[in-house]
């Protein structure tokens, strides 16, 4: 309870206030700028006010400081949360003066006091009463009207929360504030929206730097913060209460006055502030450093996903193409089997004929026959593409002699040269260095070529394998005098399931496979095959496999 001189003092404040002089507010950042020791102005974002705002609030809680607490802040989710934040968390007492600024529509029943938003809201069109922050829109578009009073109900019943409605044409209109007097303890910070964003000046008449190219200065402010009792003292009485006074001067009572203005000397009379403690200036540093290193490590770690972003989206476009590749590859597996199997199915409903001839019989089971080993080529080819490509990790590499692996080959394929007139030779000098491979692997690679070569070579061809050292890599060299591939089918030859197409050749088991799998050989030895053909002359493949290490 007030003693009779704080009375008589508070009364004489508030007539002061009151006085003509005094008819209208002024700007606090404009106060704030003009004191005898004016602190410094920076350019500042929303996003960095609101840090400090809930700063000091949480620090409040922390110290479990009682605290009367001046304050304008924007509507909005995120603001209302820092203020529902504190109520919830608060268990000291404090006393909340929240500042908003209005304006009159004629739909506003001016016979009511505005004294509170609940007073006012039933009467007022509800617009511009959705959420806004100082990120999104300028100070001129946010809406004048008083929001209902939305604070979180106190934790300490002997705290208090009071709105008081500011005048429209207000001087903090464009300002926005968190003024806190509590034991040993009092700042203020202030964001200040100026009508130019070029040419900022501090309070000296320094001009400020421009960064308006920042992206989150999209909207910049003119910040002040300061523990400077002089200066947080004519912020209150000079500028905050002389807005009050001036939003209240038509619908509120000097009587009614007294308990909605403070000042700093009544603060004091009451110990409500006292000289500014260093431990808790030290311990708000602290907090603030903690705050610091905290969006540093989120900050980090977004820029880390940004930086990993092209990467999984390299991943992705990768692994999409593989999807694609595997559907593909499965709907060419199923026109491949369906071909041999229709053509088995025909074969077998013209052998069911009464009037076959055994000639034509005879034709129709060969067929059959081709149609099945081509079948199981097929098969066999598909699996062991399938087997290839499922294998995470390469196979485990040795060093294999070319010279204990290829004549073993050639010795197997000599019988069906001779049978076609194909004279088939090799030259693979003993000395060699090993290559680094698997023997099973070498075997394919060596067969499927050397199967290809004798196929596509016509009766008095020759086919030669020759093997010599080129650099770091083995040299293979698979050359025939066959009839050659054509130039529009060699880009092609080594995609799965291609058949190179020839009048003078028989190709009815082939699958188009085998060129495909020695490909995927060599790439998970670290090799590579190249191929130069003309038509009629015949063709040289030429494999490449690193030296064993």
């Amino acid at each position: 309870m007030r003693t009779p001189t704080q009375a008589s003092s508070n009364f004489d404040f508030v007539l002061n206030l009151m006085n003509p002089s005094h008819s209208s507010d002024v700007s606090l950042y404009e106060l704030a700028a003009n004191s005898e020791q004016p602190p410094n102005a920076l350019q500042l974002s929303p996003t960095t006010f609101k840090s400090l705002v809930g700063l000091l609030l949480d620090f409040l809680v922390e110290q479990n400081l009682p605290a009367t607490i001046w304050l304008k802040l924007p509507r909005g989710d995120a603001w209302q949360a820092e203020l529902d934040r504190f109520c919830q968390s608060s268990t000291a007492v404090y006393s909340i003066y929240s500042l908003q600024t209005y304006q009159k529509l004629s739909t506003v029943d001016t016979s009511c006091p505005p004294s509170t938003a609940e007073n006012l809201s039933p009467k007022i069109t509800r617009i511009g009463l959705e959420e806004f922050n100082l990120e999104d829109v300028t100070i001129d578009d946010l809406p004048d009207l008083p929001g209902p009073n939305l604070f979180t109900p106190p934790a300490n019943a002997a705290s208090r929360v009071q709105t008081l409605p500011l005048a429209a044409e207000s001087q903090l209109k464009r300002e926005y504030f968190l003024l806190v007097a509590a034991p040993a303890f009092y700042g203020l910070v202030l964001a200040h929206r100026p009508r130019s964003v070029r040419g900022f000046t501090d309070g000296a008449g320094k001009k400020l730097p421009e960064v308006e190219d920042h992206p989150d200065r999209k909207h910049p402010l003119l910040g002040i913060c300061s523990f400077d009792q002089a200066v947080i003292q004519k912020v209150l009485e000079e500028g905050i209460n002389a807005a009050i006074c001036f939003g209240q001067a038509n619908t509120t009572s000097s009587t009614e006055l007294q308990d909605l203005l403070v000042s700093w000397d009544n603060l004091k009379q009451q110990n409500v502030v006292n000289t500014l403690d260093p431990i808790l200036m030290g311990d708000l540093l602290t907090k603030q450093i903690q705050r610091q290193e905290e969006l540093w490590r989120t900050t980090a770690a977004q820029r880390r996903q940004v930086e990993a972003l092209p990467v999984l989206q390299q991943e992705n476009v990768e692994l999409q193409d593989a999807l694609r590749s595997r559907d593909e590859f499965v709907k060419t597996i199923g026109l491949e089997l369906r071909t041999p199997l229709s053509t088995m199915k025909t074969a077998l409903s013209l052998l069911n004929s009464s009037s076959l001839r055994p000639p034509q019989r005879q034709r129709y089971m060969d067929m059959l026959s081709q149609q099945c080993d081509r079948q199981s080529s097929l098969i066999s080819g598909v699996l062991d593409l399938v087997q290839l490509e499922s294998e995470v990790e390469q196979t485990l590499t040795e060093a294999v002699r070319l010279s204990e692996v290829v004549p073993g080959v050639v010795s197997t394929y000599q019988p069906l040269a001779q049978e076609k007139g194909v004279m088939l030779g090799y030259v693979v000098p003993e000395d060699l260095p090993a290559v680094s491979c698997s023997v099973p692997w070498v075997k394919q690679i060596v067969i499927n070529l050397l199967h290809n070569s004798i196929k596509f070579t016509p009766k008095g061809g020759q086919v030669w394998v020759r093997a010599r050292q080129q650099g770091e890599f083995i040299q293979i060299e698979f050359r025939d005098s066959g009839i050659g591939i054509a130039a529009s089918d060699i880009p092609r030859i080594f995609e799965r399931f291609y058949r190179v197409r020839s009048a003078s050749m028989d190709d009815s088991n082939g699958v188009g496979l085998g060129l495909s799998i020695v490909q995927q050989l060599l790439l998970r030895s670290g090799g590579s095959i190249s191929v130069k053909s003309k038509q009629g002359e015949g063709s040289a493949f030429t494999v490449l496999l690193p030296i064993h290490q």
